[in-house]
């Protein structure tokens, strides 16, 4: 970090410590920016008047995503030429919009993923034009995330036909920007992050790894294809029973079609030990699981979504649940159940 930017805050255990005072954050140069209300509004709120802006998430060095509302005078229009007067955010001629912020130069391969996927017909949110500082403003999709269909009665109406035909739809130019792995490419990590979090689950946990990396190994992944990487419920918009909007796409590119599903497959069944309202998680784990295996390989599914599993045992100690070890316990129990997909 610019040595101009922090703070010296002592030592302590042997290590230097710095210090920031938000919104300046060292490394989100435009989280300053997007935490103003007056810059806001000048800069994406169209003439209409902020009535709100909160930070929806913070992670400090990486990044950060606040919730701005709009009253949009009468007669005005959003990105997507819809009137200043409908309903968008639940009260009358309100518009919500969301402002992403990002490291240096993050912002702009954001953008030129949306742009990408939108020409190619994937319903992404409608941003409002080129980052400004880091910073990339975007309109609330339309639709409520399927992780609510799926606790209402295991997203019966919504066809699996209609998640895979998203993925259908991603461009061929998404081939040409970096490839991530995938949740799967890091199950060793993931191991020990599980393992640190149930240090007495840390030989099961240990054996699971292990049988894992022999079926990575060994199961086909199928080609390279445009892939979304973080392809889950919380990521899905479902509108009149379709797919309506697909957010967070920070991760799409060149990839495997397998391990979207699995990221599915894989959060999907963590649900119940999430919130124990999802009681109709196994209805629909063998639902998609059933359509997700006629286009890969079905030993590569099981495995891949048992990763993906396991890479969210660590997680529940984040969720600030009292009885977060049972939580993690329960994930781990998932993550072996997966692999008899």
């Amino acid at each position: 970090m610019p040595d101009d930017a922090v703070l010296a805050a002592g030592e302590d255990g042997g290590t230097t410590w710095s210090a920031w005072f938000h919104p300046h954050d060292p490394l989100l140069t435009g989280l300053a920016l997007a935490s103003d209300p007056t810059s806001v509004a000048a800069l994406w709120g169209r003439g209409g008047t902020l009535v709100d802006l909160q930070t929806v998430s913070y992670r400090p060095l990486r990044r950060a995503v606040l919730r701005a509302v709009v009253d949009n005078p009468p007669g005005t229009r959003d990105a997507s030429g819809a009137s200043g007067t409908a309903d968008i955010s639940g009260a009358p001629g309100h518009r919500t919009l969301f402002l992403k912020v990002m490291r240096a130069g993050l912002a702009t391969r954001l953008h030129h993923r949306h742009t990408l996927l939108a020409a190619a017909g994937v319903p992404v949110p409608v941003v409002l034009g080129p980052p400004v500082a880091d910073v990339l403003a975007f309109e609330q999709g339309e639709g409520q995330v399927l992780a609510n269909a799926i606790m209402a009665n295991g997203a019966r109406q919504v066809e699996p036909a209609d998640v895979v035909g998203i993925l259908d739809r991603m461009p061929a130019g998404l081939l040409e920007l970096p490839r991530r792995d995938a949740w799967s490419d890091r199950t060793p990590d993931y191991g020990h992050a599980a393992a640190t979090a149930l240090p007495d689950q840390a030989r099961r946990i240990r054996s699971l790894v292990e049988h894992l990396q022999r079926q990575l190994a060994v199961t086909d992944r199928g080609p390279v294809v445009p892939t979304h990487g973080d392809f889950y419920e919380a990521n899905l918009l479902v509108k009149q029973n379709r797919i309506s909007c697909v957010l967070d796409i920070d991760g799409a590119g060149p990839g495997h079609r397998v391990d979207d599903l699995a990221c599915f497959l894989g959060h999907l069944a963590v649900l119940p030990a999430v919130d124990r309202r999802y009681v109709h998680v196994d209805e629909a784990l063998r639902r998609f699981h059933g359509h997700f295996t006629t286009g890969v390989d079905p030993e590569a599914l099981a495995c891949r979504s048992a990763a993906v599993a396991l890479s969210l045992v660590a997680g529940a100690r984040e969720s600030g649940r009292r009885d977060w070890q049972g939580s993690a316990r329960q994930r781990l129990d998932i993550a072996e159940s997966l692999l008899d997909l």
